[in-house]
């Protein structure tokens, strides 16, 4: 966590612009500019969208290495939709599935835990040493923490399938929505959630 030099946690405007995760998001919003002027206002809202949800990370200061990759992920699967690279290369859209809701599936649990307190903080560490009573702890605990993100991850590969169906169906029918394709980005969501969950478990362990 970045704090100021009285130890304080450093304010939510500062952890804008910090570190890596700060890059992706001047990069989101330099790219909105460039979806407005060279694509037009859909793109451009879509890079809006993509720039909001770069902020959530800072508000509730996930880890500095998660903030970059779920940020620069959903930078680059923005970007991959505004330029139809996944029409040219079918198999980005697994690599996004997987990829892309593993790593908003970490954060949303990291948002579910610092703002409500309802499921326990894999990612819990106290820099002073002492017992952090909503850290992870015990083989329970650890199972419960991953069947958590897999859950999130899934619930949210659903929402991003209902959304595909009402594109197809009220928006866009070029978009491509079957069977075997729901099912498959569904399984890849859930294994790249399984994957974000071990991984938030694994880094509360280190306590690094």
């Amino acid at each position: 966590m970045t704090t100021t030099g009285t130890g304080r946690p450093a304010p939510v405007p500062r952890l804008l612009l910090a570190g890596p995760g700060g890059v992706v998001r001047v990069a989101g919003a330099v790219s909105v500019l460039v979806a407005l002027v060279a694509g037009g206002p859909v793109d451009a809202l879509l890079l809006v969208l993509v720039l909001g949800g770069l902020v959530v990370p800072v508000v509730v200061r996930v880890p500095a290495a998660l903030d970059a990759a779920y940020g620069a992920s959903l930078l680059a699967a923005a970007w991959c939709a505004v330029l139809e690279l996944y029409q040219a290369v079918p198999w980005l859209d697994v690599v996004a599935h997987v990829v892309v809701t593993g790593l908003v599936a970490a954060v949303a649990h990291l948002v579910l835990a610092r703002t409500t307190g309802a499921v326990l903080d894999p990612a819990a560490v106290d820099p002073t040493g002492a017992p952090d009573l909503h850290a992870v702890r015990g083989r329970a605990a650890r199972v419960g923490a991953v069947v958590v993100t897999l859950g999130l991850g899934l619930a949210l590969s659903a929402l991003w399938e209902v959304g595909e169906y009402v594109g197809h169906t009220y928006v866009d029918d070029a978009i491509f929505v079957t069977y075997a394709d729901t099912v498959g980005d569904l399984v890849a969501g859930g294994l790249g959630s399984l994957a974000a969950g071990l991984w938030l478990v694994a880094r509360g362990r280190r306590g690094a």
